[in-house]
């Protein structure tokens, strides 16, 4: 049984009461990806893995890959953990015109189709068909979404695309799922001043399910629209630079309902990062089943880096040896580079340092693959290689990687501890999911 399928069976299992699930790893970091492999192999079970507009497109995204680079990544990071990449199942995450909305529609939307087809055609198998972003000529209030109409007539004809693309390349293979629907806030981490996130109505649901079904009988895609699989809802799960939106069941017990109605849908679930085992639990549990997590699992990943330095420094500041410096490097490049940070954490000096270090939107993801800072990175690996890690300061600064080490689950090895505070997260997502052993 292939990826795709068993992907298909466990969102009927979720429909028929069993509380099944699947979380969607959503990043490009090496480090995590080796985690959730690893996790995965441990678990005999499937890996969702899917990569953005932004990160992945034909023009290489800010990851400087296209999608069969992607895919030839995320393979060769299979080879290397010795998990199988056929259990590996490759969705595209808002796939649609969202990095060209400073553009007219019809050049965004050829530059779309294009996306869609180069995604299919490298062997992606779950495409999240999201047009429901504003091009530069579009009409209406941009303070409210854009029409229904049109977000569905752009993703039918995405659709369309991919279904020929798939028929012309991949005919081997199984054929796409889709994911339709969007989130609203636009993803990314909520609005500090907000003090709630309003679940999707129902009757919103029901409409975008409705409308896109007729966009797809319109363009001849009833075979496809039997692969429309789930539905992205918002169903008050957010996060903030220092705050979470936690999941409150009643308030969405409604939008909850609704999909039980539809045939065949679930609900994909973006923004769950940080929310508790036992909110994430109750997702699952009322069909919220599809879990994205990104940010969470690189904050993972630099609290790992983060407390493994400050190790390095208690143990290896008197001794004079030089220093990773981590800390400060990253400080240094995403101060002399603020691209990727400065629109998103406003506030003064102070204010703006602490989120650059701290933030749940973890902004500083974006700054790993800097020279400078992997250089900073391997000093700090090379020098707590050296220099055996002490079991005293490992329980100062990461307690559970100390419990691991001492129960002799991973070895007091820098890489087994940085994997294994990955994997504190995952392992969330993999009990909720009812995917973990």
């Amino acid at each position: 049984m292939s990826a795709a399928d068993k992907f298909v069976k466990i969102l009927a299992a979720n429909r028929a009461g069993k509380g099944t699930g699947i979380y969607s790893v959503c990043s490009a970091q090496s480090t995590v990806l080796e985690a959730s492999m690893l996790q995965a192999k441990q678990d005999k079970s499937i890996l969702l893995i899917e990569s953005t507009s932004n990160q992945v497109d034909q023009f290489g995204g800010y990851t400087g890959m296209k999608p069969p680079d992607f895919v030839d990544y995320v393979h060769g990071m299979a080879a290397k953990v010795g998990y199988n990449k056929n259990d590996i199942l490759l969705g595209g995450d808002h796939l649609g015109p969202n990095a060209w909305q400073s553009e007219n529609a019809e050049p965004a939307m050829a530059k779309a189709l294009e996306l869609i087809k180069e995604y299919v055609k490298a062997g992606y198998q779950k495409i999240h068909l999201d047009a429901s972003m504003f091009c530069a000529d579009d009409e209406g209030d941009r303070h409210r979404p854009l029409a229904d109409e049109i977000v569905a007539s752009r993703a039918a004809a995405m659709a369309k695309v991919a279904e020929e693309t798939h028929a012309a390349f991949r005919a081997g293979q199984p054929a796409p799922v889709y994911i339709i629907g969007t989130e609203v806030p636009i993803p990314g981490g909520a609005l500090e001043e907000e003090d709630t996130v309003t679940p999707t109505t129902p009757a919103d649901a029901i409409k975008t399910i409705d409308i896109t079904r007729a966009a797809f009988e319109a363009e001849g895609l009833s075979d496809a629209w039997n692969r429309v699989c789930g539905l992205v809802v918002q169903p008050g799960v957010e996060f903030g630079d220092d705050r979470v939106f936690h999941y409150d069941r009643d308030a969405a017990k409604d939008l909850s309902a609704e999909i039980m109605k539809q045939d065949r849908l679930v609900y994909e679930a973006h923004s769950t990062d940080y929310q508790s085992e036992t909110g994430l639990a109750k997702l699952v549990e009322d069909h919220f089943c599809i879990l994205k997590v990104g940010p969470w699992l690189t904050f993972g990943y630099r609290e790992a880096l983060f407390a493994l330095s400050m190790i390095e420094e208690e143990m290896l500041a008197p001794k004079d040896i030089e220093l990773s410096k981590l800390r400060d490097v990253l400080e240094a490049v995403m101060l002399a580079e603020p691209k990727y940070w400065e629109k998103y954490y406003p506030g003064d000096r102070a204010m703006q340092t602490y989120k650059r270090k701290y933030s749940f939107s973890d902004r500083s993801r974006y700054y790993w693959p800097n020279e400078k800072i992997q250089q900073a990175v391997a000093k700090l690996v090379s020098n707590l290689r050296e220099n055996p890690i002490s079991l005293a300061l490992l329980s100062q600064y990461m307690p559970n990687q100390y419990t691991a080490v001492n129960e002799g689950t991973i070895a007091n090895d820098v890489d087994a501890i940085i994997i294994n505070r990955i994997q504190d997260v995952i392992g969330i997502y993999a009990r909720t999911c009812k995917m973990s052993n």
